[in-house]
């Protein structure tokens, strides 16, 4: 049996209400699983506490032991060196500078592969899910922000020591609204599933949203995803078309992607996604497909993303497989050939 058999590979998604941890073999077969909350609020020490407990919970119930694990991928949110296992900047976390790589490996043992979350993500819906076999794939996830990745060629795009395609925060008008910081008419601040709820919570004050503001009235901590889907199916039409603007909103940063990186496949996910998709993935392809170049208009797909959870555990997983030399077992020895008989006479 080669070594590379008797390896294990764990695969952590590390997110700001939640963790889990995945224990997978060799071949990136789910093991067993550990999901705890975050807490966020507790600290950096006491959330990377945490992440140790939930990786050893997982180890636990599989019978995993210390030197099986032949390595760690983790997915953070924020920018992070992709070399060092330093994350640069968490803001749901507040962190600053944490250099979860180091820690994990300390306490572990073995090659730690610190990743951006989406990154992470995007890599797996191009090991096993709905970007499989793309030559090149851009995610875009909307949520609180909007996230990007991008894989070229089996490689997750980053730079020399920080991870990139910070979609979100590319300037998509010239609006004056904001997500956080100076620069205005970001894609984050135009079409975000939180700029999407601000704008429905003032149709629901103005009574543009009946049904919104019946079930949630204008508190944005309620206004999510399934709010949003729920008050479209029961007739809220301003709030209908204030998702499409959206949509039509990131179909144009679609058209950008497309002219700079001419991906086959990009993958949508995340909450606000798995809620409408055919209203907002069929309005991103519309639009993009309407506004770009002609030799581009039927060289890419916009496709939702199928692994859900799963995906940056396991593409956190998967990249640590690839980015750590496993060695293969030893040969066997050499049977001592026999004698030679004596020559015949």
């Amino acid at each position: 049996m080669a070594d590379t058999d008797k390896k294990k590979w764990i695969g952590f998604d590390l997110g700001g209400t939640k963790m889990l941890a995945v224990v997978y073999d060799h071949d990136l077969k789910p093991l067993g699983r550990r999901r705890r909350r975050t807490k966020g609020n507790s600290g950096a020490e006491s959330v990377i506490e945490r992440i140790i407990g939930a990786i050893e919970r997982a180890m636990e119930e599989t019978d995993t032991k210390v030197e099986e694990i032949a390595g760690i991928g983790i997915g953070c949110p924020g920018p992070v060196d992709p070399n060092t296992g330093l994350v640069h900047v968490c803001v749901n976390l507040g962190w600053e500078n944490v250099n979860i790589g180091k820690i994990l490996h300390k306490q572990f043992g073995c090659p730690v592969h610190v990743l951006n979350d989406v990154d992470a993500g995007v890599y797996g819906e191009y090991v096993d899910g709905a970007a499989k076999k793309s030559r090149c794939t851009v995610g875009i996830f909307p949520g609180t922000g909007i996230g990007g990745g991008c894989v070229y060629e089996d490689t997750i795009l980053h730079g020399a020591d920080i991870s990139c395609m910070e979609i979100g925060h590319t300037r998509i008008s010239s609006g004056s609204r904001t997500s956080g910081y100076d620069l205005s008419g970001t894609l984050e601040a135009e079409a975000s599933r939180l700029a999407i709820a601000a704008e429905a919570a003032k149709a629901a004050y103005r009574g543009m949203a009946p049904h919104l503001y019946k079930e949630t009235g204008m508190d944005l901590s309620e206004i999510r995803s399934g709010a949003l889907a729920d008050s479209v199916k029961h007739g809220d039409t301003e709030v209908k078309e204030l998702i499409e603007e959206a949509s039509r909103t990131i179909g144009l940063a679609v058209v950008n992607i497309v002219h700079l990186l001419a991906p086959d496949t990009i993958v949508m996910g995340g909450g606000l996604v798995e809620a409408m998709p055919d209203l907002i993935i069929g309005t991103v392809t519309r639009t993009a497909k309407k506004s770009v170049l002609a030799p581009y208009k039927n060289r890419f797909r916009v496709v939702q993303a199928e692994l859900g959870d799963d995906a940056a555990v396991l593409g956190a997983a998967a990249w640590a497989r690839k980015r750590t030399p496993v060695a293969p077992a030893a040969a066997p020895e050499p049977t001592p050939a026999e004698p030679n008989p004596p020559a015949a006479t």
